[in-house]
């Protein structure tokens, strides 16, 4: 896998996108994972009768784990998350596939040296968006950075 550093990356730029078949197994084990244990994320007739609606669906921090896999396959080992925010806007279902775009925003060094890209995000079903997100990577500036290695007031996400 090829290190992404700051050099490598432009304003306007887009990510490769990421397709996920979701699957009842996928979402049963998003929700194990995060300790979830509402019915509406592994009972299919709690969702649809209870919920109205047509399955059982991810839940929240299965989304989330979902964007910062899409943030982290692009910037390789070295990128080094600082900020996620997202607003879920529908729900994302077992049979849906599950696509991830993204657009670099923002490049810029910080005073501490830190190389930070800013990322507008989205998850989209069918072409409709289903959460909408930002997010704040650090990613090498150079050979011999490392956003890894920054504790404390060098750490400013």
């Amino acid at each position: 896998m090829k290190r992404l550093e700051l050099p490598d990356v432009q304003v306007g730029m887009e990510l490769p996108e990421l397709a996920i078949d979701v699957t009842a197994t996928t979402v049963i084990l998003g929700a194990l994972a995060s300790r979830d244990w509402r019915p509406m994320h592994h009972d299919r007739d709690f969702a649809q009768k209870r919920n109205g609606v047509r399955d059982i669906f991810i839940n929240t921090p299965h989304n989330a784990a979902y964007f910062e896999r899409f943030v982290t396959d692009w910037t390789g080992p070295a990128g080094r998350l600082g900020r996620l925010r997202f607003r879920m806007k529908d729900s994302v279902f077992p049979g849906d596939r599950l696509v991830f775009s993204g657009r670099v925003e923002k490049v810029e060094v910080d005073e501490r040296g830190c190389g930070w890209v800013d990322l507008a995000l989205a998850s989209r079903v069918g072409g409709k968006v289903t959460t909408e997100c930002s997010a704040r990577v650090a990613i090498p500036t150079g050979p011999g950075d490392n956003p890894w290695k920054r504790r404390g007031d060098d750490w400013q996400p």
